[in-house]
């Protein structure tokens, strides 16, 4: 059986949803970053990363979002969240998934995580203040060249969904309409519509 750690207000969203969408046999356990539990010696032993998600295998454990929705896509194919058939439609899914862990997520992360690039309280104070902005252009470029509708690939809906809608969450957050962007706006409604996302967004939350 599959174990998911988790955090509300993460991405482990997005696997989440994926497993329920698979009709995966998993189990939960969520952390509690009020009380630093990520990087309790219990948990680094499963995620030296001291980060969410991780998803425990009968083969070891998975850490990065794009790796866990890839696995969860070939170990369930009747599910069919990805292209499995055709190699270049699936690095497709690929790319949008990396452009949301390397790009969009690390600028929602200047937020509240500048400890991360900078010392200085002037620094991270102007890296909020541009959190409105790079947020926005990533959405916009997902907007105009990325997001075909009514899903992330297109008719088929995939792994791509639940990642996309896990960060729109963050955009209200982020100083950001979603308005601006009505493709983007149609796929979170649509998105919240599903049975599995509703199960996993009420267990998410705080």
């Amino acid at each position: 059986m599959l174990k998911l750690y988790y955090a509300p207000g993460t991405c482990a969203v997005a696997s989440h949803i994926a497993l329920e969408e698979a009709g995966a046999d998993y189990t939960t356990e969520r952390l509690d970053f009020k009380t630093n539990q990520q990087n309790s010696p219990d948990y680094l032993a499963i995620n030296p990363k001291g980060r969410v998600p991780s998803l425990v295998t009968d083969r070891g454990v998975l850490t990065e979002t794009p790796a866990m929705l890839a696995y969860i896509a070939q170990v369930f194919p009747n599910a069919k969240l990805a292209p499995l058939d055709d190699v270049f439609a699936l690095a497709q899914a690929q790319s949008f998934n990396s452009y949301l862990c390397s790009t969009v997520h690390v600028a929602h992360a200047h937020k509240l995580r500048g400890a991360r690039w900078a010392t200085e309280e002037t620094s991270f104070a102007d890296m909020k203040r541009m959190i409105p902005k790079s947020m926005g252009a990533c959405f916009a470029l997902i907007e105009q060249k990325m997001l075909r509708g009514p899903w992330v690939m297109g008719e088929q809906y995939t792994i791509c969904d639940p990642y996309l809608y896990t960060l729109s969450l963050w955009l209200e957050g982020d100083g950001v309409d979603i308005k601006v962007t009505p493709k983007v706006a149609d796929h979170f409604k649509r998105m919240s519509e599903r049975p599995a996302v509703r199960k996993v967004t009420d267990t998410h939350k705080a």
